[in-house]
């Protein structure tokens, strides 16, 4: 079948649109647990690179799950097929010239190194929200920790499902920060590489 499938050549690159918008595009991989802060700090990340005339989109494991995503469950390789369709969809949107802010837990250090070679290593910034299990289960924001420990649901990350915690993230936000100071953090790391 694969001999079958050409690449098209558009006319139209994405240094081009780089150049129109006056921007690199790459990748903001955030990772955590659930309930860390992961969405909460893209948004907000995202509002402050919007007033900057950035061009942007997040994408959001809930959001995703609930569309394109919509019937993979949470087993390892789900979760794993889950992270695939997510480095594919991130590296369009790069090729698009648009800032990506993708917020998973992506438990796997596997998972999220097979995005990084998608997207191209040169796309991708890993931000690792670290903030602690108990932290998370008290926030809970989700009730899935409190689901969890009642044995209602399986394969949660943290609890009965293993989170493999980045070995060397280019940006590390942790419950000390408050969200405006962790975009802001986050920011400071990646403006340089908005004009390269």
């Amino acid at each position: 079948m694969d001999s079958n499938i050409f690449e098209q050549d558009y006319k139209i690159c994405r240094k081009t649109r780089n150049k129109i918008n006056g921007h690199t595009s790459f990748l903001i991989f955030f990772t955590g647990l659930s309930g860390s802060g992961k969405s909460t700090i893209a948004n907000a990340l995202e509002q402050k690179l919007f007033k900057e005339g950035i061009k942007t989109y997040v994408l959001d494991g809930d959001n995703i799950r609930r569309g394109i995503n919509k019937g993979l469950t949470f087993s390892a390789e789900d979760r794993s097929e889950n992270n695939r369709r997510i480095g594919e969809i991130a590296k369009l949107f790069v090729d698009a010239g648009i800032v990506v802010l993708a917020a998973f837990v992506a438990p796997y250090i596997k998972d999220r190194d097979f995005i990084k070679q998608t997207v191209g290593e040169e796309n991708y910034v890993e931000v690792y929200v670290s903030t602690s299990l108990e932290v998370c289960e008290k926030r809970d924001v989700k009730g899935l920790y409190k689901k969890a420990r009642n044995g209602e649901i399986t394969n949660m990350t943290g609890i009965s499902a293993p989170y493999e915690h980045p070995k060397n993230p280019d940006v590390e936000v942790n419950e000390k920060f408050s969200v405006e100071t962790a975009a802001n953090h986050i920011f400071d790391q990646i403006k340089t590489k908005l004009k390269k």
